[in-house]
């Protein structure tokens, strides 16, 4: 069979509806693969673009930090120049830091995780910390190098903050460049400011400055017109490729600004390299100060525009998943609305011709189906209505057929003998028996009539081993089925691994209390059910007594009253089913039968009886299953002697190996 065929094999096993169902999951996958996978990417680019927000939102009070350490480190001057005036004092500084520290670690607390920085912000606020506690036993020296090891710190933290908020890998150009200010050019030239200001302000405490100072003026000037070059470059770029044309106009001011600031200091400081030329120290510290205040205006303003530029982005990104979900929604209810009309457009032309063939099966052949289609449907009702034309010619001959098979009584004799086919082939095989493990076991079924109502089974599915005895009231033709929907039943449930006995028996009986509803009869039935595993039997359900012979020759005798409810006979047995276990030993016989065994009758109507039952098991329980079993059945036969069977035998024996 190809590929073809196996295709139009499968599609013609389904009904419409599951033929519907399937292609419109087969259609709903790609499309709810493609739209996962959008809104996935929109997703990533939305996460990716709010921690670059986080970014800023850690670096504002770090920004606060670097404008406030060297100022402070600077106070440690004024007691030795005089003429140094600064606009705040130590306590002053102290607080104002203590307040950036309490805001950096609330923001730490909430975005630490995320970015990764809590281990580096937790060192330098223990320095800090340190710090004002020794301040009062250090010398200037060492001022300075605590100042300048918190500020490194400071610096690396908001390297690691760039690096894992992602600022640093900005995928714009505006917005990279707006980072590449705020992250390394500002902070870096910020750094060189404080240093030009710290060495004028120590040259202003003496006449003149030294060679190395002099020459430590002249690299920090050279690398800050580099950078400040660089600054102008960059931002330029940013300008130029930002969409929206604000970015210019918001920033040019404040950025030419500080640029100029920049060069006038540069120009200053290059007169440095003239041994000649005297140092203007405070003409330096101004300078510096003002470029230092200026580069921070302009850092804030820089970080307010890149977050601005940032949520734009994340909005752009949420307004096209929206759009996108949208639009995929439409396609979606107009493809279920297409689907749906074909679907009724199908169905109905289906439920047309179930009518008319309704009406021919009554023997109106005359009747015509009208259905404006004029596609492949179109057809089939074409042939239907020549299927009818056909069959009023043929109704005749079928019923002078139909009267001479009911006349012969074919098929009521034909039904029984399938169905008494079909009970015996039901019944658990020899080679079925053999393979349980851990058991030898011998069952017996005969029926009164052709086809009987008694019911046993030996089941086994992964491991499990499902043993089963029944008796449905009566005989004949309604008990047999209804013994083979009990059958079905157990095997459907053992292989959906159904292990709780109360949803076991309760689904048993749900199905066959709602078949004995439509076949309107009254029948019901008593049904065990014995799960066994390694030695341990699990009796449920109601039925006959379970006789046990143990290996000591002791018997026992277990009532089931109380396991069960007869099934078919309420629609909800659940509480009245419960369960009772039986360890079993090596040579121990258990034995189950039905009412046909005990209630045999002999020609003086006397009842062969529970008792002689277990007279001639407790004689043979050391043999073989099999020998058990043969002589039961012999010695109930002996009993019955020429008096008609009046119900079915069945007996089934276990013995423990």
């Amino acid at each position: 069979m190809n590929i073809k065929s196996l295709g139009i094999h499968l599609m013609n096993r389904l009904s419409y509806p599951q033929k519907f169902t399937l292609i419109g999951f087969l259609f709903a996958i790609p499309l709810t693969l493609v739209m996962y996978l959008l809104i996935s990417e929109i997703n990533s680019r939305v996460d990716f673009s709010q921690k670059e927000i986080y970014g800023n939102q850690y670096l504002r009070p770090l920004r606060q930090l670097r404008e406030y350490i060297p100022k402070l480190q600077l106070l440690n001057y004024q007691p030795l120049n005089t003429n140094l005036s600064l606009p705040d004092t130590r306590a002053d500084l102290e607080a104002k830091m203590d307040a950036n520290f309490q805001s950096l670690a609330n923001t730490d607390r909430q975005l630490g995780n995320i970015l990764m920085s809590s281990e580096k912000f937790n060192k330098i606020y223990k320095d800090w910390q340190y710090f004002k506690l020794r301040r009062s036993q250090w010398s200037v020296a060492t001022y300075d190098f605590v100042y300048q090891r918190l500020a490194a710190d400071i610096n690396r933290l908001s390297a690691r903050v760039g690096n894992t908020s992602n600022l640093i890998s900005d995928p714009d150009l505006d917005t990279y460049y707006l980072m590449n200010a705020t992250l390394l050019k500002l902070p870096e030239m910020q750094k060189i400011l404080s240093e030009i200001r710290l060495i004028s302000q120590k040259i202003s405490l003496r006449s003149d400055a030294t060679p190395e100072e002099r020459a430590q003026l002249i690299t920090l000037s050279s690398k800050l017109r580099e950078i400040n070059e660089d600054l102008a470059i960059n931002m330029e770029v940013a300008f130029s490729n930002n969409h929206h044309g604000e970015l210019r106009g918001k920033l040019t001011q404040d950025l030419n600004f500080f640029n100029w600031m920049v060069e006038q200091l540069t120009k200053q400081l290059d007169q440095t390299i003239y041994e000649t030329v005297g140092i203007k120290s405070y003409d330096y510290i101004n300078g510096s100060n003002w470029a230092l205040n200026s580069s921070f205006k302009l850092w804030d303003k820089t970080v307010n525009e890149l977050d601005y530029l940032l949520q734009y982005r994340i909005d752009i990104f949420v307004n096209r998943r929206r759009g996108i979900s949208l639009l995929v929604l439409i396609i979606l209810a107009l493809v279920i609305y297409l689907f749906f009309s074909f679907y009724m457009t199908v169905m109905q032309t289906v439920f047309v011709l179930e009518e008319s063939a309704k009406k021919m099966a009554s023997g109106n052949f005359a009747h015509k189906i009208i259905l404006d289609n004029r596609d492949e449907l179109g057809q089939v009702v074409g042939a239907f209505n020549k299927i009818a034309d056909a069959l009023v010619g043929a109704n005749q001959e079928i019923t002078v057929l139909n009267d001479r098979l009911k006349a012969e009584n074919m098929r009521m004799s034909a039904e029984l003998d399938v169905t008494r086919k079909i009970q015996q082939m039901l019944l658990p095989k020899e080679r079925e028996l053999n393979e349980v493990v851990g058991l030898d076991i011998a069952g017996f079924m005969e029926a009164a009539e052709e086809v009987g109502g008694d019911y046993y089974d030996v089941l086994q599915h992964k491991g499990r081993v499902k043993i089963g005895i029944g008796d449905v009231t009566g005989h004949g033709l309604e008990s047999g089925v209804l013994m083979i929907m009990v059958q079905t039943a157990v095997r459907t449930l053992l292989a959906y691994n159904e292990p709780d006995p109360v949803k076991f028996l309760s689904a048993i009986n749900s199905v066959i209390y709602d078949n004995v509803q439509r076949m309107s009869c009254d029948k019901n039935a008593t049904l065990a059910l014995l799960d066994y595993q390694q030695g341990m039997l699990k009796l449920s359900g109601q039925h006959e007594e379970m006789i046990v012979v143990r290996c000591n020759g002791c018997v026992e005798r277990f009532d089931t009253i109380d396991l069960g409810f007869p099934i078919g006979l309420d629609a909800d047995i659940a509480e009245f089913v419960a369960e009772k276990s039986v360890q079993l030993y090596s040579g121990d016989v258990v034995v189950l039968y039905t009412d046909g065994i005990t209630e045999a009758e002999n020609m003086d109507k006397v009842l062969y009886g529970l008792d002689r039952l277990i007279e001639v098991i407790e004689v043979n329980w050391q043999r073989s299953a099999a020998e058990i079993r043969h002589a039961v059945i012999k010695d109930v036969r002996s009993h019955i002697g020429e008096q008609k069977v009046f119900d079915d035998i069945t007996l089934l024996v276990l013995k423990q190996k």
